[in-house]
């Protein structure tokens, strides 16, 4: 194991502290450790299929924002399943988009949206899952060939 050592902040030193009590590590070597291989790890899975949950809020009063952030969902329609907007007042909204899709492709629309002015508090939250094809019956009906999205462990 590789000794290094790294500058950080004092707030963000609170936040890694905080985040140890949370976590149950026992030092800080392992809170970062742990924090890095959580990171590095989505890296590695662009390419794998999941679900995506992007959450987010929006300050509608933002030029054009109400306008252009479902376009953009709709330009992605092949990722979108479904969007749910919530008014909290007269100029912000919850939005929730759930995708379907590559982990790249998730990712760059949900980094994408979060950097749009006016866009706060954003999440992703993604699941693994794998697209597997079955033939059987639904119902009363014959057995037809389809496909399930089965959850995966991990990417």
């Amino acid at each position: 194991m590789q000794r290094i050592t790294i500058a950080i902040e004092d707030d963000l030193l609170d936040e890694l502290d905080r985040h140890m009590q949370r976590s149950g590590a026992t030092n800080r070597s392992e809170a970062v450790r742990d924090l890095l291989r959580r990171a590095l790890r989505r890296d590695t899975a662009r390419g794998a299929d999941c679900i995506g949950m992007v959450s987010y809020t929006l300050d509608l009063s933002m030029r054009d924002l109400g306008r252009r952030v479902p376009q953009a969902r709709h330009s992605r329609h092949d990722l979108a399943i479904a969007a749910l907007s919530v008014p909290l007042d007269h100029s912000a909204a919850v939005e929730v988009t759930v995708m379907r899709g590559k982990v790249g492709d998730v990712e760059d629309y949900a980094h994408g949206l979060f950097a749009e002015r006016g866009v706060r508090h954003g999440q992703l939250s993604l699941v693994p899952v794998e697209d597997v094809e079955e033939t059987h019956p639904h119902g009363s009906g014959e057995a037809q060939p389809h496909s399930h999205l089965t959850l995966k462990d991990g990417f």
